[in-house]
């Protein structure tokens, strides 16, 4: 039990939440921010500058001489978590519905992780399909008139053409691309592109992912398939996707979760002495309803650090 409180850390059913989260592939937003854990619920932090990747040094040296020494060029930056929860009640009756009290716990439980992971995920998405920080011919390329919805599009070239922006801008070359499930399905009717896999024997989920990534040259290939309910409260039920396909984004993200100073185009933060996972589950009684009371919760920074390690596309006119 929590110290001051009367709310208990369910460490049995945080486990298999996280088994829960690995099962559902519509959640993107992690693979492009990574989580990096923190002891701070705020602070400022040293991030690489792509100055400091690009400047080329003097490395000469002569006999008896020194070596030049760098510092690595860095720009503070800072994040500050808010914490996001939501809580679900579990009452008496309902348990006898179930095989199990765990079994009735994890039902109840899931229903709400699933609610936190796509608010989340929304979050992420507003971060990255957001033309007010990717602005300019550096950060954003419309091809509108170009759209992936027209088959003949050359939709390999305008991905090499922001891959080759993210190099200009930060000398690295981009290891990930997100977009969203119906721009995967105008992917998968383009001229261009079904040309190109044609000779792949059998074309799995996976061995697409594997062959655009090969297409693009880019090695993760992220596809968001997450939906929410855009209709209004008391309104007939809207569906709409998280990421939307207007937009496709390339850039570099983390393949290290515990180096903050590795080059990538922003992280999530998770303040850990708050929330030691992402999220945690804790539960309490409430007699009055008759009923377990489980809270699901994170404390979290989903943040941009650096623009200039991607590049925003609008893909649909």
């Amino acid at each position: 039990m929590i110290e001051g409180t009367r709310t208990t850390p369910r460490l049995d059913l945080g486990q298999a939440v996280l088994e829960f989260i690995a099962k559902r592939q519509e959640f993107i937003g992690l693979k492009m921010l990574p989580v990096f854990e923190t002891a701070k619920k705020a602070a400022v932090f040293p991030a690489i500058t792509r100055e400091s990747l690009t400047r080329i040094p003097n490395t000469k040296r002569a006999p008896g001489s020194g070596y030049t020494r760098v510092n690595l060029g860095t720009e503070e930056k800072s994040f500050s978590c808010e914490e996001h929860g939501l809580e679900g009640p579990l009452d008496d009756s309902e348990r006898s519905l179930y095989k199990s009290d765990f079994d009735a716990e994890l039902a109840t439980v899931d229903q709400i992780v699933g609610l936190i992971l796509l608010a989340q995920e929304q979050r992420v998405a507003s971060a990255l399909f957001n033309t007010s920080t990717f602005t300019g011919s550096s950060l954003y390329t419309d091809n509108s008139s170009s759209p992936w919805d027209d088959a003949s599009t050359d939709i390999i070239d305008q991905v090499r053409a922001a891959k080759e922006k993210v190099r200009k801008n930060c000398g690295l070359m981009p290891n990930a691309i997100c977009f969203s499930e119906t721009n995967l399905n105008r992917i998968k009717a383009n001229t261009g592109i079904k040309d190109a896999i044609k000779y792949v024997a059998k074309l799995t989920d996976e061995e697409l992912m594997a062959a655009l990534g090969a297409l693009f040259g880019i090695p993760n290939v992220f596809v968001g398939r997450a939906v929410y309910n855009s209709a209004n409260k008391g309104k007939a039920f809207s569906g709409a996707d998280v990421w939307s396909d207007d937009y496709a984004f390339v850039g570099v993200i983390a393949t290290d979760p515990k180096l903050l100073k590795q080059p990538s185009v922003g992280r999530t933060f998770l303040w850990t002495e708050d929330s030691p996972k992402n999220p945690i589950v804790e539960q309490y009684r409430e007699e009055g309803i008759r009923s377990t009371v489980f809270r699901v919760r994170h404390s979290v920074d989903e943040k941009i650090i650096d623009p200039y390690f991607g590049h925003l596309m609008k893909v649909d006119a």
